[in-house]
């Protein structure tokens, strides 16, 4: 390297040394040059300029002790409690369909017209066929009763009146078993009318008028509504309780059907019915069923529904509104408001919920204890708060206590101007 590129690395490293030292000889005198500054931070900080935090406004409430209903819930789903796919019993030409889709049927209403005629002429050809038997058996009979009135006298021989006696009986069953035809004609004329075997709303129709339809033929399928049922799961170690909760109540078990979306109640007044006789090993869970009367059809077969289940209440349960709890390291704990209006950190054990809004304490609190409900982010153990109730705003502040802040800060500015 020459000795000109020597000399010119010295330079700028004598230069950047001295923007160095300048730059920290900037920094101290500009912290030395501040002691009204420092004493401004030690008196005149934020929420100290007259050594008192001020009190952090909170929304409090008291933990109330009331009736506590228990509940179970569980995803279920709606069924009919009867559905019916109406086939015809006969085959022929289906003439019309005396229904609209989704329209309630009662039970025995005509759904659809098969042509009748080929069955109406069966049914005239078994009557027919009796009338002439009847006359061949009213014959029969006259002849016996000539016979037995002139055997005596020995002008028809035994054998003779043994034979007509016969005839008499066989003319008999054969009156017998057209009368059997009739009634069977009549039953096949009888299925040219197709009726409703239970009260329920129609689907879909499956065949147009027109066409030729057999037994196998769908027509439309058949719903019923009312009732109906809310078949639910729940895990096997909810068990005992349920059925402990069946035997001591004596009376069904309440259940209620909520929505999917918000869980607002779309069906109350269920009642259980059944729980099943085994648990599925591959889920560890048990079926229930559920009966609702479903007067307005709120609840539609196929639908998924959240099912509430209520198997006892808790009398005297302490309960507080569930934004009270909040979720720490070491489990939940809520703000209690102590005596000097100072807060602390209070463990909890949360026992339930209490409808959507509310959870009851199992352990940590006694009926009277003040809660903070909102307002928790600005607090930490012993912060001084200001208790409102729910739906009260802080007070707006006085001129007073304006003018006090007012001079707290120009004793703040003045001590850093100080410096």
């Amino acid at each position: 390297m020459s000795r000109f590129w020597k000399i010119a690395l010295i330079v700028i490293a004598v230069i950047a040394v001295g923007a160095v030292g300048f730059r920290v000889m900037h920094k101290s005198g500009g912290g030395q040059g501040g002691p009204g500054q420092e004493a401004g931070n030690g008196q005149g900080g934020p929420g100290k300029g007259d050594g008192k935090e001020a009190p952090v406004p909170v929304t409090v409430e008291p933990v109330a002790k009331r009736d506590v209903p228990v509940y179970l819930t569980a995803l279920g789903t709606v069924q009919a409690l009867n559905t019916v796919t109406i086939n015809p019993q006969v085959s022929g030409q289906l003439m019309t369909l005396n229904f609209t889709e989704g329209q309630e049927v009662k039970k025995g209403d005509v759904l659809a017209q098969i042509d009748p005629r080929t069955f109406q002429a069966n049914y005239q050809q078994a009557v027919g066929k009796k009338a002439q038997d009847e006359a061949l058996l009213a014959t029969a009979r006259a002849n016996l009763v000539r016979s037995q009135n002139l055997a005596p006298q020995g002008y028809i021989s035994k054998q003779d009146l043994d034979t007509q006696r016969n005839q008499v009986l066989q003319y008999q069953a054969a009156v017998e078993a057209d009368a059997a035809a009739i009634a069977s004609a009549q039953v096949q004329l009888g299925f040219t009318k197709v009726l409703s075997p239970i009260d329920g709303v129609t689907g879909i129709r499956g065949v147009d008028p027109g066409n030729l339809v057999t037994t196998t033929s769908s027509i439309v399928t058949i719903t019923q509504l009312h009732p109906i049922y809310v078949m639910f799961t729940l895990p096997e170690q909810n068990l005992e309780m349920v059925r402990n909760a069946v035997r001591g109540s004596g009376e069904p078990l309440q259940v209620t059907a909520l929505d999917r979306v918000d869980a607002h109640p779309i069906a109350e007044g269920g009642e259980l019915k059944v729980i099943d006789n085994q648990i599925d090993t591959t889920t560890g869970t048990f079926r229930l069923r559920s009966q609702f009367t479903n007067e307005k059809n709120d609840l539609w077969p196929g639908q998924f529904v959240n099912v509430r289940l209520k198997v006892r209440t808790v009398a005297g349960g302490l309960v507080i509104p569930s934004q009270a709890v909040q979720r720490g390291p070491d489990g939940d704990y809520v703000y209690q408001v102590q005596g000097d209006a100072t807060v602390k950190m209070q463990p909890v054990k949360v026992a339930g919920e209490v409808g959507d809004s509310h959870v009851m304490i199992g352990s940590g609190l006694k009926e009277g204890d003040q809660v903070v409900t909102e307002g928790q982010f600005r607090l930490k153990p012993g912060s001084k708060v200001k208790a409102l109730k729910p739906g009260e705003v802080p007070a707006a502040p006085t001129a007073e206590e304006l003018q006090q802040q007012s001079k707290k800060g120009q004793q703040r500015g003045g001590g850093r101007r100080g410096g």
